[in-house]
């Protein structure tokens, strides 16, 4: 329970401010608050205390153990035998990646090498078989021309070629070629200025007046023709061994109405022409095939090209030297 105060105590003294040190500043440092005690050893609040954990002491460095021990002269000669193996295998799988490489180059560059020789090749078949055809429509009017009359060239080159290779001599070749020459530009001015319709035409209006005038030349010419080839087909016939004068017939009379069918239309020039060179391109091989028919080919100069007689004969001989002039090969 509170008291009164006595009422005849004396009143307290009022308070000197000199005397009061929290009343007047001072120059005095301050305390160090806890951070500056961040170290529990340092720290007097946490060393005072006597459940604080001991200061932490440095690990001592590791004493130093003894050195190892160099390797031996067998472990040395291993281990630079492992560096040149792994060496040698580097350089070798360097070498295998720059010969893939080379490889893979030398396939492009021959793949590419390829296109362009099978390019070169059709091009070589391109421009003799386009210039054929060309020049068949161009001089003759028409590619199919071009198509039979290079077909016949290409054959006479392979005819002369073969001919050249077994020993026909140039001359009669250039004999053939003359004959087939001569026919062919006759052929060719022959029906190129329609003068064997015009023939045709003047026999038919004198033989075959009756016959209808658009039909009459190739009535007469058919007629006239299967006829004479008949009788030459006969003659033929007979005189070649083993003929028979059927046989002959039939083919004499199947030429002349060919013949007949030809000679007895309007061509033109252009065709005419056209059949003049195909005259020229039959006739050639023929002459020549019938030279070698006649005349043959000579086996012994044909074998003397391809048998080395002279080298032959030189050695007999100088064996034989060698033998006359050695002890054993005197003779007793």
């Amino acid at each position: 329970m509170a008291t009164d105060p006595d009422p005849t105590a004396p009143a307290p003294e009022p308070a000197d401010p000199a005397s009061d040190p929290a009343a007047e500043p001072t120059d005095a440092p301050a305390e160090p608050g806890p951070e500056a005690h961040a170290d529990p050893a340092t720290n007097p609040a946490t060393a005072a205390r006597p459940d604080a954990a001991p200061p932490t002491q440095p690990a001592p460095d590791p004493e130093p153990g003894p050195e190892p021990d160099p390797p031996g002269l067998r472990e040395q000669i291993a281990a630079v035998i492992a560096a040149a193996r792994r060496l040698i295998t580097a350089h070798l799988d360097l070498a295998k990646a720059e010969l893939g490489a080379i490889m893979g180059e030398v396939g492009r560059v021959a793949a590419l090498g390829g296109v362009a020789f099978a390019m070169a090749l059709l091009l070589g078949f391109l421009l003799p078989i386009g210039l054929l055809l060309f020049l068949g429509e161009w001089i003759f009017g028409s590619i199919g021309w071009g198509v039979l009359l290079g077909s016949l060239l290409l054959v006479d080159i392979a005819v002369l070629a073969g001919l050249l290779a077994v020993g026909m001599p140039g001359r009669r070749v250039g004999s053939a070629l003359v004959m087939a020459l001569a026919i062919g530009v006759a052929a060719g001015i022959v029906l190129g200025l329609d003068l064997t319709n015009r023939a045709w035409t003047a026999l038919g209006d004198e033989l075959l007046p009756g016959v209808d005038a658009g039909f009459r030349p190739l009535a007469i010419a058919v007629l006239s023709l299967a006829a004479v080839g008949g009788i030459l087909g006969v003659i033929g016939g007979l005189r070649a061994s083993g003929g028979s004068a059927g046989g002959g017939l039939f083919l004499g009379a199947f030429a002349g109405i060919v013949l007949g069918v030809l000679t007895s239309v309007a061509l033109g020039p252009r065709v005419g022409a056209a059949f003049g060179a195909l005259a020229t391109f039959i006739a050639w091989p023929t002459f020549m095939g019938l030279d070698v028919a006649r005349t043959g080919i000579d086996g012994d100069a044909l074998k003397a090209r391809f048998y080395p007689g002279q080298t032959i004969e030189t050695t007999k001989e100088t064996i034989e030297w060698v033998r006359q002039r050695t002890p054993l090969g005197r003779k007793s």
